[in-house]
């Protein structure tokens, strides 16, 4: 599949910090890519070194195939851009704030039709900006973001603020965004449910270095499957299960009610392996079991697994 975002060795440093360490990531074409770590983890510089706000001490960016280094101005033209702080003037409407761009843009004026439509946006075009709940801020904060139709979006925390309801709306627009506008989208958010619900893709950063990517679906199913087992004797738990060949574990934020965890290969029989474990404990090791549940594949798995796995190198 094309790509539509490519570094190769992208770094960044403020001093003697390395805030983006020599990030290779490859966005499809089409594709929702969840770009996600934790506040520190250079997310919003490596969103800065795409956008041309900040130039790289090392590595190349390339933005629908044009080397941002070497053709700066091409490149912002295929990239649009909804960051948090949106600087709309109030007391405008929405129309004529886009058309503001549009103008500094160079583009026909019925470019601000076309992108209030593809956001939803067109029974509020001739509103002020004022009266705008922050949903529709949102959404014409992307509107402005598509002007021109640049193949590459990059939303920053689009859901930031928004209500429970605001929220079930963006996820709704943004999963249908690239069919609706033909862009791909690089989103950014430290929201795990909405990304897990949103992206086809995801990229993790730690301590700034891309830590996991991929297709988000071949990622979870590549899992290991997890049984959760709640005990008063998770010593006695663990010592017995291990005795019979069991891979488990203490589950480290769950320690004061007892959980151990129990890991099962990608492709076993989960339900054969769980009943057997359900023996082992109870009839060999007279473990009394208070709940015992399997935990799905999920992103929340993937992103902590990919965090405990980069500790070592960034200690």
């Amino acid at each position: 599949m094309p790509s539509a975002i490519e570094t190769l060795g992208l770094t960044r440093r403020f001093g003697n910090r390395v805030a983006v360490d020599d990030v290779t990531m490859t966005v499809p074409e089409r594709s929702i890519y969840g770009f996600l770590g934790r506040n520190g983890a250079g997310k919003t510089t490596t969103i800065k070194l795409l956008l041309g706000l900040l130039r790289a001490d090392a590595g190349t960016a390339r933005i629908a195939g044009i080397d941002i280094a070497t053709d700066r101005l091409r490149a912002a033209r295929r990239i649009g851009a909804l960051l948090e702080a949106q600087g709309f003037y109030p007391n405008l409407s929405g129309h004529e704030n886009l058309d503001l761009t549009r103008r500094l843009l160079g583009l026909p004026a019925s470019e601000i039709d076309r992108v209030l439509d593809v956001a939803e946006m067109t029974a509020h075009g001739r509103r002020r900006v004022a009266d705008y709940s922050l949903g529709m801020r949102q959404r014409l904060g992307l509107a402005r973001a598509m002007l021109g139709a640049p193949p590459v979006l990059v939303l920053d925390e689009p859901t930031n603020g928004l209500d429970p309801e605001g929220i079930a709306d963006m996820r709704g627009f943004l999963r249908e965004l690239p069919a609706r506008s033909g862009a791909t989208v690089l989103l950014s958010s430290h929201l795990l449910g909405e990304i897990e619900q949103t992206a086809t893709h995801i990229g993790i950063l730690s301590h700034g270095r891309l830590v996991l990517e991929g297709a988000l679906a071949d990622l979870k199913a590549g899992l290991a499957m997890e049984v959760a087992v709640e005990t008063d004797t998770p010593e006695r738990a663990l010592l017995v299960a291990r005795e019979h060949g069991f891979d488990v574990a203490r589950d480290e934020a769950m320690r004061d009610r007892g959980v151990v965890v129990a890991r099962f290969a990608a492709g076993e029989d989960v339900r054969e392996a769980t009943s057997a474990l359900n023996r082992v404990l109870c009839i060999a090791g007279g473990v009394r079991i208070h709940a015992l549940a399997p935990r799905q594949r999920s992103l929340e798995t993937l992103y902590r697994n990919a965090a405990l796995s980069a500790a070592p190198a960034a200690a």
